[in-house]
């Protein structure tokens, strides 16, 4: 864990939370600026700053203690017609803390939050250029 780093202080008990679930990899509680009522932040305890950082097992379960989490946000009294989960991953994506987290937020009709891409790069869409990226990432996964 690292010192000063706030979800490692909350996971410590050193700043209070509304703790949701913990086990001995992962510590999910409510977020402080919620889009919705129930909106749950999903920490691994290790302190990583980013998504890469986790081990495939890791990894597998942040999203594995996500799912029972919205599994358990549908079933309580909290209005949960869909959800987004989504980690924001490096200052440039958004991310604000840097100890990489995923976002539980419940949605409901006419909730007034919008999410999404809002514009897309009509150059990076040409049939070419996409082959260009796809050949690029699959060679880097062998």
């Amino acid at each position: 864990m690292n010192r000063e780093c706030v979800f490692c202080k909350i996971i410590r008990r050193e700043l209070p939370s509304h703790r949701i679930y913990e086990d001995s990899r992962s510590y999910a509680f409510l977020d402080i600026n919620p889009i919705n009522a129930g909106h749950t932040l999903v920490v691994p305890k290790r302190h990583v700053s980013r998504f890469s950082e986790l081990t495939d097992s890791e990894a597998g379960h942040l999203f594995s203690v996500g799912k029972k989490i919205l599994n358990a946000i549908e079933a309580s009294d909290v209005i949960c017609e869909g959800a987004n989960l989504f980690l924001s991953d490096g200052p440039v994506a958004g991310q604000e803390v840097m100890h990489s987290h995923l976002h539980i937020a419940p949605r409901f009709e006419n909730d007034g939050h919008k999410m999404g891409f809002s514009h897309s790069d009509p150059e990076q869409a040409k049939p070419a250029k996409m082959a260009e990226v796809a050949d690029s990432i699959s060679r880097a996964l062998k």
